[in-house]
């Protein structure tokens, strides 16, 4: 027979878990439908939005179509606003239709041996200056009208986006120098052929007015001899390029706000963030397509996110919690993050005034009993995403495929390095395995491929665990010790 005290605990956790229970059943989270998560999913990866890529007619239907559900809800814009849009400023640059570069007895082609980041039309020859990885200290001479040769990247760069930036930088400073063609001999743990296809296709970069400068290519350093002959084997060489047409565009991020109920924690905001882009159509896309169906929905990545975006802003707008809450949905994540970078640089409420980044981006789903949260233990708000997800009956797994440095390449890392808590909320993963590659960045990715049920639990998950972090008691920190932390201390100057 059980004890007296055995059964009075056992009473206490019993009655508990059913006022947890009766308590959930009253939030607006508990009692989203289906069919408007559904309603979500089916326009935002509808074939008529054609993959929703950042400078086309299909990404700014979606931005709309984020606006006007804040306005149907009563959300407010973000202060200075007149409306939800936050205009972001693009250069397309287009496909380099010719180049060669001539040096000794090789002869280098656009396309194959080297990929044109930037610049209009050249025909020149020039001397050679290898100035080690380009930074400023690295200028030891004059440069003026000759040809700069700098390793790529910089000793501590490794992502794609880490290149780039870097890449940006050298190509301002070798502009300022004067220098005829920057190139930088590409020889990062990145396969060429995906480098330059990338970087080489029609490309979208932030207009932040050097689109004019000097000419810029990679060359495939990966083949020693290249790396040789333009650091030490060739004094000169001979460049000529069509270059890449360029023309500059506006897309937009989509914010907005919701007022929290307490006198002093309304002052701090609880950002709610996903990306809303994707990658296009046909061969835009990147992947194969076939004539039946040549549209990237990107129903996983990430109108999974974008819904869960949109379920916290209703179910926050019907009953606010103490904190505030700045929702953004953000353009241009599939091409660099870099609508949430522009963000980062030009944000509509001061950044020290928001204590949290709740993000949802992901690769898809492989297990539908949990989501995977990237980040999960380097913040002090493991508990409330816990709580949350067991609420809806789903587990909580950390930090998903390690090697793929997950949390640095999404939307969320814009706002981590300037100091804001900011862990990634996916749909269910735990590597990047088959069921994960049928849909990733995957022309079958559209919403007929969708399990409704899971993702309704994944969106009440993410509007419940906004909900509790907003009210929680204390305010949210990283982790001691994390590489993020002392930013956040220099941000909110503690």
């Amino acid at each position: 027979m059980l004890s007296a005290t055995l059964k009075t605990v056992l009473f206490l956790m019993f009655t508990a878990s059913s006022v947890f229970a009766q308590s959930l059943k009253k939030l607006p989270e508990a009692q989203f439908p289906k069919s408007e998560v559904e309603m979500h999913m089916r326009f935002l990866a509808s074939d008529e939005l054609q993959g929703r890529r950042t400078g086309e007619q299909g990404n700014l239907v979606a931005a709309r179509y984020l606006a006007e559900q804040f306005r149907s809800l009563g959300i407010k814009p973000a202060p200075g606003q007149m409306d939800y849009l936050q205009s972001v400023p693009f250069v397309i640059q287009k496909v380099a239709k010719e180049g060669l570069l001539i040096a000794g007895n090789d002869t280098l082609h656009s396309g194959k041996e080297f990929v044109i980041l930037g610049g209009g039309p050249a025909n020149f020859s020039a001397d050679i200056i290898f100035v080690n990885y380009g930074l400023a200290t690295d200028y030891t001479t004059d440069v003026k009208g000759k040809i700069v040769v700098a390793q790529v990247g910089t000793p501590e760069s490794k992502t794609p986006q880490e290149l780039f930036s870097a890449s940006n930088e050298k190509r301002k400073l070798a502009t300022e120098k004067g220098a005829a063609l920057l190139i930088e001999l590409f020889t990062a743990q990145i396969p060429w052929n995906f480098a330059s296809r990338y970087f080489g296709n029609e490309k979208l970069s932030l207009d932040n007015g050097t689109s004019t400068g000097v000419t810029h290519v990679w060359v495939n350093g990966q083949q020693k001899k290249y790396a040789d002959l333009f650091k030490s084997g060739a004094s000169s060489a001979k460049f000529q390029t069509t270059g890449r047409d360029q023309q500059t565009i506006t897309s937009y991020n989509v914010a907005g706000i919701i007022e929290g109920t307490d006198p002093v924690l309304k002052n701090e905001y609880i950002v709610v963030t996903a990306h809303f882009d994707h990658v296009g159509m046909g061969k835009k896309g990147g992947n194969t397509y076939t004539a039946a169906d040549s549209i990237f929905n990107g129903a996983r990545d990430n109108v999974f996110g974008t819904v869960a975006m949109l379920t916290a802003a209703k179910t926050l707008k019907l009953q606010p919690a103490k904190r505030s809450i700045l929702l953004i949905g953000y353009t241009a994540e599939e091409v660099g993050l870099l609508g949430s970078k522009y963000y980062s640089e030009h944000p509509l409420v001061p950044l020290n005034q928001c204590v949290f980044n709740l993000n949802s981006d992901g690769a898809g789903v492989s297990d539908k009993s949990i989501v995977s949260v990237i980040g999960l233990n380097r913040t002090n708000c493991k508990d409330e995403i816990e709580t949350a997800c067991k609420a809806f009956g789903l587990g909580v797994f950390a930090d998903p495929a390690p090697e793929q440095n997950l949390f640095d390449r999404s939307d969320n890392v814009n706002l981590a390095i300037k100091g804001i808590p900011a862990p990634d909320f996916a749909p269910g993963l735990k590597s990047f395995d088959a069921e994960i590659a049928k849909y990733y960045h995957q022309a079958a990715d559209n919403p007929e491929s969708v399990d409704f049920d899971y993702l309704l639990k994944f969106c009440q998950s993410f509007a419940y665990s906004a909900r509790l972090i907003a009210n929680k008691p204390v305010r949210p920190y990283w982790t001691a010790g994390d590489k993020y932390e002392p930013a956040a201390k220099a941000l909110y100057g503690k």
